[in-house]
């Protein structure tokens, strides 16, 4: 969203203030435009630039109101009548000659009322005209955009427009908007919620028919015209604060367990005093028992993922004590193993259940992975693992595939670059590479390179160990845990996966570099995760 001070740069000579002042209105008008049936516009008028001129509004008391041109820096329409501008007049400048009105408001502060024609050969419409001031300085224009009207308007447009003026009042003395006032959200309730308008000493003047029927489903049945809210069963607190304090204030009331009204009570000042509150009631009982439903929802999720967590780490340790009671050898390797692959799912489970979303951050997952292969290392092996990059966060869909591939080449790295660093019952039997290690003592290290790549997840395992036994494929392997990775990387996440020697990697990029080891590289294609 383009702001007025991104507008209005270079283009006119209002300072930071009054564009901050401008920005509050923008923020706040809908009200307005409710209360009154129109369209409104808000126009300040532009400075000429010449050639070799300062950008202006450092040092000046007050716009010029010599312009040729206006700018519009906010449009709004009313969301309880028909509009009357049919394009989007933000960012355009109007000529000063065919909005002669704004330029007389100008000049001499004070409201003017006429015509104006839109387009060419258009019916002419109503155009009112009030200064917004700042600190006592006209600093723009707001217009008042109307079709006329034939018919008599009845009680709530009347009170509606009077409620308008009493704005209009306000902001041509500089009291609307309030200072630092927060921008409306999507809950804060609008005109066509339900309008109650009080006195200054709380007493209801008006209800319209929506507000009328928030306050029954709260249980207040009676009269309300005379009478306040908190004689007849109603909490006012909001309201006593904002005639208090001459600022606006919005509070939730919940009358019973199962209704929630939301008050938006806005002090009404004239000459420096409070006359009246507008509030403004929409019923959020819907909105919370669904944002209720959600947290349920969220609360039921996490608890699956936990006692998933808790039945797979229970099934590891039963795996794991199942292999410490076999004799060193293939079966007890294959518990072992399992009871890995199960460790490294369960860690997924773990993340999802502290905080479960479409997306997974990927790398608490991947510092999961390291320390489960650092704890499977004799300390004697100088051994070190290194994490260069982030992935972020991954579609869910993938966090427990990938976190299984890269545990899996972990776990490789060890068994087949460095067999004797492996922790006692977890080597294989002598079925790694098959090369003579050069010394048992060597130091040793494992990288993992992540990368997003927007489109592509990239990850790579390097290692300087053993490195691969000549004509090995991982087309062709009989290794389960390399099949499990080329599987789950082709069918399930739909990548690609590489496995050479370091000294081919090196050869191909034309370095001439001896280097020992194994690399894997992984791509994988990732879709915008949903807005």
């Amino acid at each position: 969203m383009v702001t007025p001070a991104e507008l209005a740069f270079g283009r006119t000579d209002l300072d930071d203030a009054q564009l901050g002042h401008l920005q509050r209105l923008l923020g706040t008008w809908g009200i307005l435009a409710d209360l009154s049936f129109s369209d409104l516009v808000l126009l300040a008028p532009t400075v000429p630039a010449e050639p070799g001129q300062a950008v202006p509004g450092a040092n000046r008391e007050a716009p010029s109101v010599h312009a040729d041109e206006l700018i519009v820096i906010g449009q709004m329409r009313p969301s309880n009548s028909a509009t009357v501008v049919q394009h989007d007049l933000v960012g355009q400048t109007v000529a000063a000659r065919d909005w002669s009105l704004a330029i007389q408001t100008l000049e001499t502060g004070e409201t003017t009322r006429g015509e104006l024609v839109l387009e060419q050969d258009g019916e002419p419409v109503q155009l009112q005209c009030i200064p917004v001031r700042h600190d006592g300085t006209a600093v723009a224009v707001l217009g008042r955009l109307a079709a006329g009207t034939g018919r008599r308007p009845g009680h709530l447009e009347r009170t509606y427009r009077d409620l308008f003026d009493r704005f209009a009042v306000m902001l041509m003395e500089s009291t609307f908007p309030f200072p630092s006032e927060e921008v409306a959200t999507e809950e804060a309730p609008r005109v066509g919620d339900g309008v109650v308008l009080v006195d200054d000493e709380g007493r209801v003047r008006y209800a319209s028919p929506n507000a009328t029927n928030a306050l029954h489903r709260m249980g207040m049945y009676s009269q309300t015209e005379g009478h306040r809210l908190s004689d007849l069963g109603i909490e006012e607190s909001a309201i006593e604060w904002a005639l208090a304090s001459a600022f606006p204030v919005v509070e939730e009331v919940e009358r019973r367990p199962d209704v929630s009204v939301l008050f938006h009570c806005i002090p009404l000042i004239a000459d420096n005093q409070v006359t009246g509150c507008l509030v403004l009631m929409r019923d959020v009982t819907d909105l919370r028992r669904l944002d209720r439903l959600l947290l349920s929802k969220d609360a039921a999720i996490r608890e699956v993922h936990h006692r998933v967590k808790n039945n797979l780490q229970t099934i590891s340790a039963l795996l794991r004590l199942q292999a410490r009671r076999l004799p060193p050898g293939g079966g007890r390797v294959a518990l072992f193993e399992a009871e890995r692959r199960v460790r490294s799912i369960a860690i997924v489970h773990e993340i999802l259940a502290r905080e479960p979303s479409d997306q997974v951050p990927f790398d608490e997952i991947v510092t999961s992975l390291i320390r489960m292969a650092e704890d499977s290392v004799v300390l004697s092996r100088p051994l070190t693992f290194e994490v260069i990059g982030q992935l972020g966060e991954v579609p869910a869909e993938m966090a427990t595939p990938l976190a299984v591939v890269l545990a899996e080449l972990l776990q490789n790295a060890l068994e087949h670059g460095f067999p004797e660093s492996l922790a006692d019952g977890e080597q294989d039997g002598g079925s790694g590479s098959g090369q003579e290690l050069e010394s048992s003592l060597r130091p040793g290290r494992i990288q993992v390179h992540l990368a997003d790549l927007g489109d592509q997840l990239a990850l790579e395992v390097t290692d300087d160990g053993s490195g691969l036994p000549d004509g090995f494929d991982i087309d062709e392997t009989q290794s389960l845990g390399l099949s499990i990775v080329r599987d789950l990387v082709r069918s399930q996440l739909e990548g690609t996966i590489t496995m050479v020697d370091r000294r081919s990697a090196a050869a191909g990029d034309g370095n001439g570099l001896e280097l020992e080891g194994t690399v894997v590289t992984i791509r994988l294609p990732v879709s915008d995760p949903p807005q």
